[in-house]
């Protein structure tokens, strides 16, 4: 089985057109992903970030796994004065790029930025934090459950990307490391009594766990 696009080209283009135009900073972000071949989350995804992190009134946001700050960004720009996101990022060039970006976009007093491992960063939080974002290497997916449990506060909500992993999760065939630690991932979020999750078919699968208890 191919990867397969997860939403209809032309209901994705709709759906773009529709959306305000990016400008701005998140312009320039999403025009450097374009020509690094950077994975980001995109403007669609990034939209939802942000209504989601408004919608439970976000003050502290964990993000694993940050790249140059682009999540981070439609996390900022939902945060009140006081709020916070942390990013992690293994690239010292990268950090300096998220670093620059929020800067300019006049964000970065609601950032902080660590360099490393965010499974090695997020144990040292206590949290609790509102969100906690993941976007991490794949295979590595199933680790951030013990982790993220909790730190996460009930009402909170935990959210990751590339849940559909380009169609692959649906192909028995696909025994990669990556695929297998979607999947794994997947499995843990639905057997959690403590957590409600939806996987929503944007762009490559956003999942969003909501804990209630």
């Amino acid at each position: 089985m191919r990867s397969v696009d997860i939403v209809n080209p032309v209901i994705e283009e709709y759906l773009r057109q529709v959306a305000p135009p990016g400008q701005g900073v998140p312009l320039e972000m999403e025009r450097l992903a374009d020509r690094r071949r950077f994975p980001i989350v995109g403007p669609l995804v990034g939209r939802l970030l942000n209504v989601l992190a408004r919608s439970i009134g976000a003050r502290e946001i964990f993000e694993c796994g940050s790249g140059f700050g682009y999540s981070a960004y439609w996390f900022a720009l939902a945060l009140p004065p006081g709020g916070r996101v942390t990013l992690t990022e293994g690239s010292a060039e990268n950090c300096a790029s998220a670093r620059g970006f929020l800067s300019r976009a006049g964000l970065m007093d609601r950032a902080a930025i660590e360099k490393g491992d965010a499974l090695e960063i997020l144990p040292r939080h206590p949290g609790p934090f509102d969100i906690i974002f993941c976007d991490i290497d794949k295979r590595d997916y199933p680790r951030i459950h013990p982790l993220m449990k909790p730190r996460l506060r009930t009402g909170g909500l935990f959210i990751c990307d590339n849940m559909l992993w380009s169609g692959r999760v649906a192909d028995p065939g696909r025994q990669d490391d990556d695929t297998r630690g979607v999947r794994e991932l997947t499995r843990l979020l639905h057997a959690d009594t403590e957590l409600t999750t939806s996987v929503l078919p944007l762009r490559d699968g956003v999942s969003i766990s909501l804990k209630i208890s």
